[in-house]
């Protein structure tokens, strides 16, 4: 597997981290394309880097995008785009034309068409496959990544640039990037908190690995490994 773990005693210090990263990855890299996870450690990402780098990130210069979205208005709690808003770009001085949200608001299929049309004026490509800077990729507790999940796995090799998803359980429709478009990133991050998360990452980075079953296990960057950065309760069951 082409991936390296990291870890921390804290949530506070994997945010800060992932901050110093961030910081790093920007300083003189011109326009730079970033692309965001939903989910509560994001959630303290933002309001960490609002509280402590709002000085020392060169935010003219970031374009930020999402691996996922919910199919939801942008006030609507569930929206990824709402939370990043409030508690960052609300924050920090981020250009408006900077942020490229998925329209969640609009019919699925619409929103999608839209999200690539944005994607392909803005991101540069390789092969017909757009090429994100920085993406940073969640985990949940079934394992899925972006809005892949253990039940879509054909959305880890599709052609498209983005699918539409349907979680399996509540039957929400969500925009995806696809496997081949976070495997083109030039960094993968996961950034995975919390004790629920353990015994997924065990399977997955564990000497008993089963990571054939989970797509956040089957993410294989091309330009690097992927970077799984952990707070000491998600990697507890780890040897």
């Amino acid at each position: 597997m082409n991936q390296k773990i990291q870890t921390y005693p804290t949530k506070t210090e994997l945010v800060e981290a992932l901050s110093l990263l961030l910081e790093s990855e920007t300083q003189n890299s011109g326009e730079f394309h970033l692309c965001l996870s939903g989910g509560s450690t994001p959630k303290q990402w933002f309001t960490y880097l609002a509280d402590h780098y709002a000085d020392k990130i060169p935010w003219g210069s970031i374009h930020f995008w999402w691996g996922d979205e919910r199919c939801v208005p942008p006030d609507n709690l569930e929206s990824n785009f709402g939370e990043a808003q409030r508690l960052l770009f609300d924050q920090v001085p981020v250009p408006s034309d900077h942020i490229h949200r998925v329209l969640g608001e609009k019919d699925p299929e619409a929103a999608l068409l839209d999200y690539e049309r944005e994607i392909r004026e803005w991101v540069p490509f390789h092969q017909d496959i757009p090429v994100f800077d920085l993406m940073i990729l969640g985990m949940g507790e079934d394992g899925h990544t972006a809005s892949i999940f253990p039940n879509q796995m054909e959305l880890l090799n599709a052609d498209s640039i983005c699918a539409v998803a349907t979680h399996p359980q509540s039957g929400q429709k969500r925009i995806t990037l696809t496997g081949p478009v976070i495997n083109q990133a030039w960094k993968v991050v996961f950034l995975v908190a919390g004790a629920s998360k353990a015994e997924k990452i065990a399977e997955i980075h564990g000497s008993s690995s089963s990571d054939k079953v989970y797509p956040a296990g089957l993410i294989q960057p091309v330009n690097g490994p992927a970077i799984w950065m952990l707070d000491q309760p998600a990697a507890q069951l780890l040897e």
